[in-house]
């Protein structure tokens, strides 16, 4: 029988391991919901892992790795952008590249710069993110229940973590009570109308996609300067394919997205904190465990692609009528 503390660590390890998920989901829902989709998530993200870990190797400095890291995935997004917009290629054949190109460019740079077999120098110091304590965590910690919840699952996690979590009312805010919003959101559905009131259809795709380059960018850099202390190949694992998992799921909603993100966090901590599973009359072996991540990412595509109705314009290059 789990006790108390040890639901409150694996919580903990669920809100970081969710963050990057997260990120990467809401990242997917800006873009798609404008009417681009991207598989690329995954490409982005590990570029972004890779120049943030390489430039806070080479600066000291983890602030400027997450501007490295954020540039990295805007020109992955700009070259996605240029292939599907603007010259109105096939948007998951661009998202493939992408995601090739990363693996390849990581791996290639990293033995090229740092002779590491792909990888870069462990991180320290300034050149990680570190933990932040809450006010009043430490004082609040001996409280029964309320102080475990606040010092050890609420405080303690890095700037990045806050930034993700603060992003889902802000998403949702942006996309339902603002302009932008409404326009991009009307882009998704039906862009020859928002053309015919005189909105860029171009510009606004542009924009959305500009917006999943910054938030992979984030992604990427925390899973290599925050929940890693460096760049590892392939270090994300799927973890592009499984924020599209999560963003079908959520049915392309913010809140819904946090849902879903926190439900793979929980599996994969659940997979990493406990590598067999007694269940008395049956042993669950480690193997199991590890992909139960990857056995829900299909059983959500099997199970919702049919019911969760993407943008109506999805996947559709705009051709603007004369």
């Amino acid at each position: 029988m789990m006790d108390f503390a040890a639901l409150i660590q694996l919580l903990d390890s669920t809100v970081r391991l969710a963050t990057p998920l997260l990120l990467a989901c809401l990242a997917g829902l800006y873009s798609e919901r404008s009417g681009v989709f991207d598989i690329g998530l995954e490409g982005k993200m590990l570029i972004a892992a890779f120049a943030s870990a390489a430039a806070a190797a080479a600066t000291g400095s983890v602030w400027l790795g997450l501007l490295a890291g954020i540039f990295a995935s805007l020109m992955l997004a700009g070259l996605h952008g240029l292939a599907s917009i603007t010259f109105r290629g096939n948007q998951l054949i661009s998202g493939v590249a992408i995601n090739f190109l990363a693996s390849g460019l990581t791996v290639l740079l990293g033995q090229k710069w740092f002779g590491l077999g792909g990888r870069t120098p462990s991180l320290e110091g300034a050149a990680r993110f570190e933990p932040i304590t809450l006010p009043f965590a430490g004082s609040l910690a001996p409280v029964p229940v309320l102080g475990p919840i606040y010092s050890e699952l609420i405080s303690g996690h890095s700037i990045l973590v806050y930034v993700a979590i603060a992003l889902v009312p802000a998403s949702a805010w942006l996309l339902y009570r603002t302009r932008f919003g409404l326009r991009l959101r009307a882009v998704g559905e039906n862009p020859a109308a928002v053309d015919t009131a005189g909105v860029s259809v171009t510009g606004i795709r542009y924009a959305a996609v500009a917006i999943t380059g910054i938030l992979c960018g984030l992604a990427g850099a925390y899973l290599s300067t925050a929940l890693a202390a460096g760049f590892g190949r392939e270090m994300t694992a799927g973890k592009g394919f499984i924020a599209l998992a999560a963003l079908i799921f959520a049915k392309w909603r913010p809140w819904y997205a946090l849902a879903a993100c926190m439900l793979f966090g929980l599996l994969e901590a659940v997979s990493i904190r406990y590598q067999s599973i007694d269940l008395g009359f049956v042993m669950i072996p480690v193997q199991f465990t590890q992909a139960l991540p990857y056995i829900l990412t299909v059983v959500i595509l099997a199970g919702f692609i049919g019911k969760a109705v993407p943008p109506r314009a999805g996947g559709e290059p705009y051709v603007k009528e004369r």
